[in-house]
Parts: C-alpha cells; sequence; structure tokens
C-alpha cells in the first residue's frame, strides 16, 4: 500500500500546482530516508494519480464469520475541509474507516486532530465537503458514536460513583428514562462495566479511583450505547505505562469482538503501535495516511515537516529525532518518542 499525502494550500484535488508552490518545491527536494524516496505531493493532484490514491486510501472491509460482500464504511470523508477564517487546517481529505479498523491519528498541536473527531460527532460543520459516520451525516447525537475523552482530575466532593458515569452514556443528553426504562438502563450500565472488568469498584465514589480506574469507566461509558465507531482523544494521557496498555488493550477487545472501528488520537504512538491498521497523520495543513511502517520514515516526516526527521526504532518502539521547536513550537508534536 503506498501512503496518500494532500496540501492545505492546494485548491483543487483536480488541478495541478503551479511550479511556484510550496508543494512543487518541496516536491522537487523530496528526502532520503531509511533507503526510501517519499513521493512527491504534487504527483497526487491530477489524472492516474488521482485514481490510484483514491484506491490506496480504501481499506477492503473485515467480514465477519458468514457474511457476503463488502459492507458499507464506519466512516467516510469526501474532500473534507476543515477552516478557522482564513486560516485553512485541512483540505481534500478522503478517508474511509472500515468496521474493526484501527486509525492513529497523529501531529502536532493546532494540527486539527480533535476539531477531527468534533466534525465527525456533529459538533463541527466541515468547512467543504461530505462526513458520514455509520452511514448517515455527521450530527450531534449519533447514537453510533462512543466517544472516550481525555483521562481527567475529578473534583473532590463530586457525589458521582462510577456506575453514575456509565449511566451518563445512556441518558445524559436527555431528561429521564421513566420506570420501563430503568430496569435497562442498570442491565446496559452492567454489561458494559463488565466488558471493562471494572465490577469490583464501579460502585466507588470518583474521586476514591486512580487514573487508570477512571478511564476504564469513560471506556464503559462509551461502550453502554453499543457504537459502531469509537472515538478516542487522548485516551491515555496522563496515565502510567501499565494502565495504558490496560485501557488500549481495552479498546482493542471492543473493536476485534464487535467491529467497532475506532479512530484514536494520540501523540504517542507506541502504546498502540502493534493494534494500529492505519494512520491519518496531520502537519501543517499537509497529511499522509498508510500504514504505520508507511507513514512512519523518515523520508514521510522530513517532507510533512519540511526539515530532517530521522525514525528510528529501538527494542520495538518508535523514536521520532529532530522534531520539536521546529514543528509548531511543541515539544510534544511528533507521535513517538522525541530525541532532541
Amino acid at each position: 500500500m503506498t501512503t496518500t499525502t494532500r496540501s492545505a494550500d492546494t485548491t483543487s484535488e483536480s488541478a495541478a500546482p503551479q511550479p511556484d508552490t510550496p508543494e512543487t518545491s518541496d516536491s522537487a527536494t523530496a528526502r532520503e530516508g531509511n533507503g526510501e524516496s517519499s513521493p512527491p505531493v504534487a504527483e497526487f493532484a491530477t489524472g492516474a494519480a488521482k485514481d490510484a490514491a483514491a484506491e490506496r486510501n480504501t481499506v477492503a472491509t473485515r467480514q465477519p464469520h458468514g457474511s457476503v460482500g463488502p459492507r458499507p464504511p464506519a466512516v467516510r470523508l469526501s474532500q473534507a475541509r476543515l477552516s478557522y477564517g482564513e486560516r485553512t487546517l485541512w483540505q481534500g481529505l478522503d478517508l474511509q474507516v472500515a468496521p474493526g479498523e484501527f486509525i492513529a491519528i497523529l501531529g502536532p498541536n493546532g494540527s486539527g486532530k480533535t476539531s477531527l473527531l468534533r466534525m465527525l460527532l456533529g459538533q463541527l460543520a466541515p468547512s467543504a465537503g461530505t462526513v458520514e459516520v455509520a452511514g448517515i451525516p455527521a450530527r450531534l447525537g449519533n447514537p453510533h458514536i462512543g466517544y472516550v475523552p481525555q483521562q481527567k482530575t475529578i473534583d473532590s466532593g463530586v457525589p458521582l460513583r462510577g456506575v453514575d458515569l456509565v449511566g451518563l452514556g445512556v441518558d445524559g443528553h436527555r431528561w429521564g428514562l421513566g420506570w420501563r426504562g430503568r430496569r435497562e438502563r442498570r442491565r446496559r450500565v452492567a454489561d458494559a462495566v463488565a466488558q471493562v472488568g471494572a465490577q469490583h469498584y464501579a460502585h466507588a465514589p470518583l474521586e476514591a479511583m486512580s487514573g487508570g480506574e477512571q478511564q476504564r469507566l469513560r471506556v464503559a461509558q462509551a461502550l453502554v450505547g453499543d457504537p459502531r465507531v469509537l472515538l478516542c482523544d487522548e485516551p491515555l494521557l496522563s496515565l502510567d505505562l501499565a494502565n495504558q496498555r490496560r485501557v488500549a488493550e481495552l479498546i482493542d477487545a471492543r473493536r476485534r469482538s464487535h467491529d467497532t472501528a475506532v479512530l484514536f488520537v494520540t501523540h504517542e504512538i507506541n502504546p498502540v503501535l502493534p493494534l494500529v491498521d492505519r494512520v491519518l497523520y496531520l502537519v501543517d495543513g499537509q497529511f499522509r495516511i498508510g500504514a504505520p511502517d508507511e507513514v512512519m520514515t523518515s523520508a514521510v516526516l522530513s517532507q510533512l515537516y519540511k526539515t530532517e526527521v530521522d525514525v528510528l526504532r529501538v527494542r520495538g518502539r518508535l523514536v521520532v529525532v529532530g522534531i520539536g521547536d521546529t514543528a509548531a513550537g511543541d515539544e510534544d508534536c511528533t507521535s513517538a518518542e522525541t530525541a532532541q
């Protein structure tokens, strides 16, 4: 599979950039890294290259036992653009996510990662293009979406138990269920708590739990609606390595058992690297889509960041060298461990 690159400076996918555009000059000086040569940005602009890029961006859907024929994508973005006023974060984004596929969304702060999740949640309208989730246009209150936020500190004195937090995934958006719905609500909450193995502390106050225990319950809250798409916004942030692994494994177990598509925003790919099918890397108006071994290379990241970047593998972990102050001024802008 070959990765796909777009630039926010490109005004139309069907129109090739002019010779004096940044894309053309960058592509003429594509860096070498790991013995590979990164394809120039401009070659995806016209003709057969456009069709080939679209084909490469489509991953065969996972088929459950006994099923026949392809299923529609869990998430589909077509020529999507995200702009704030005159600033365009990215445009021309074509992405199809198959049921059960695990997509890691990487890039520096301010590149539009969380905004992409907000767009899928229906909180933010695309500036152009179309966005569909579970076969319907993105909108608020889509019952097919589960959302896992960052780990957050619970204020002292908040009278909220673990089961109360999970229950908000059932009825947090509306007033009451009535007497008939309470038994079903209890069943769904208990089932979600069991899925994350939190039965022995789910009735305790949230403020008495560790960060890892709280985050397990946030995963349960996202699963209580039996979602077809799971959106995760830095769910491993502030967790120790052991809890990072546990939370990542819970999310992976869900997508494998229920064919739930996962879009996982993170600054650190190593905890989820063995689970990831494809990477969407966003940097400074450009993006690249492909398998981790295709995107996380010296050549690709050097082209995206427009500076020399080395990607090393150390005992199965990715180490990115050369990013930092050069990329949006963020120390944590790399998706793997950074060495200055």
